[in-house]
């Protein structure tokens, strides 16, 4: 007798366990990398959507030693009601300036200037953020 093996034909008797597993693998990057797309467009739209109040600073002015005034333009939901942290730096970076101002009533876009005193001559006004009530 010999030795020698014959060789089955190719996809006679279904697929070689190496084509099952690749075929596995596939399957399973396509739902992860769907699920993943997915759950990125779910944030993104939250994000968006969920957004009840901004704001926007449009320009600033030191108008003194102890006075900073910014130009600030807020969107909001009809109903909502929120507040907005401003605050001002010295040119040294340490902060001389801060203010919370509330935001309510039916307006949905709120173009208003906003003096801060600061406890030094202000060289910078930043917007730090808004929140939603």
């Amino acid at each position: 007798m010999s030795s020698v093996r014959e060789s089955l034909p190719e996809g006679r008797y279904g697929r070689s366990a190496d084509e099952r597993a690749d075929r596995k693998l596939r399957i399973a990057a396509v739902v992860l990398g769907t699920l993943f797309v997915a759950m990125m467009g779910w944030f993104g739209w939250h994000y968006v959507v969920a957004e009840k109040l901004s704001a926007e600073v449009i320009k600033f002015e030191v108008v003194g030693d102890r006075e900073v005034q910014m130009h600030l333009e807020v969107r909001k939901e009809k109903d909502a009601a929120g507040s907005c942290t401003l605050r001002s730096r010295a040119e040294d970076g340490s902060e001389v300036g801060r203010k919370d101002v509330r935001f309510d009533g039916p307006r949905t876009r709120i173009d208003e200037v906003v003096s801060i005193r600061t406890t030094a001559r202000a060289t910078s006004a930043e917007l730090v953020g808004c929140t939603a009530e």
